[in-house]
């Protein structure tokens, strides 16, 4: 498949070599509610080969339990097991590095669930030792205000992710990057990132899989999250163009993956 910029991409007989993906879901299996075009022909052949996978997502609105009931309406059946999100990646680093925390939370249920899971304490913003930031398509400028205070105040940031847009049927939506860019200029400071591009979401997945990183890959759809976040653990990349990436963006990025394909339908049908 020849890259744009004039230079080529591996042949789709080298996915051979493929024993285990690490699957974004916003963008790759589906557009909002509306599932992407050949969801069941690609899970058919990650179950009829086999191929090792983990679902892994930078969207933390969700918990593993409301993804898999997602994908079971779309006729795709998972286990939560087979699910990894910001929000849990992002509970296992605090629960690591401040066992315990009040933690004044902007985000939904998927964030909140994985923060109480690993015993960190929800707070109202009195008496914060950090503020996580997710997703939350209810944001109010209360919170924002409330945020703003305490990180001026000296608590941590910390972002569940960087993406700025998220791919829906009406087309890109903002993100949680664009709500960590606006308390970022509200506080002059910077957020940590836990999710995508950083390395822990993949290394949790190649653990869980028990697959070393060159006999893996990432697929998805962004490529300064998905695409780099696994090159950066040592994993090949598969992008797909059925979400925030085009194919001018492909073109004109430093970042290149070693596959790219349409959707996951002309991923399934290329896969020797």
């Amino acid at each position: 498949m020849a890259d744009l910029r004039g230079t080529t991409y591996r042949s789709p007989e080298e996915l051979r070599d493929i024993q285990a993906l690490v699957i974004d879901m916003d963008g790759v299996l589906w557009r909002g509610d509306a599932p992407v075009p050949g969801l069941h022909a690609f899970f058919d052949l990650l179950r009829s080969r086999p191929i090792r996978f983990r679902l892994a997502t930078n969207n933390p609105t969700r918990t593993p339990e409301q993804y898999v009931a997602k994908l079971a309406r779309m006729g795709v059946q998972v286990s939560p097991e087979e699910i990894l999100t910001s929000a849990i990646v992002t509970a296992r680093y605090l629960a690591t590095h401040m066992p315990g925390a009040h933690v004044f939370v902007i985000g939904m249920e998927g964030l909140r669930q994985a923060l109480l899971d690993y015993g960190l304490q929800l707070s109202d913003g009195a008496a914060a030792d950090c503020v996580v930031v997710g997703l939350d398509t209810q944001l109010t400028y209360a919170r924002l205000a409330e945020a703003t205070l305490l990180i001026r105040a000296g608590a941590r940031f910390i972002g569940c992710n960087p993406d700025v847009t998220l791919p829906s049927e009406r087309g890109l939506l903002p993100g949680n990057g664009a709500t960590l860019a606006y308390l970022q200029a509200a506080t002059g400071v910077a957020p940590l990132i836990i999710g995508k591009p950083e390395r822990a979401i993949f290394d949790a997945a190649l653990e869980a899989m028990q697959v070393p990183a060159a006999r893996a890959a990432t697929l998805g759809d962004r490529l300064e999250t998905d695409i780099l976040g696994g090159q950066r653990a040592g994993m090949r990349s598969i992008l797909v163009l059925s979400g925030a990436t085009d194919a001018a963006q492909l073109a004109n990025s430093p970042i290149q993956p070693d596959w790219v394909f349409e959707s996951i339908r002309e991923l399934a049908a290329a896969w020797p």
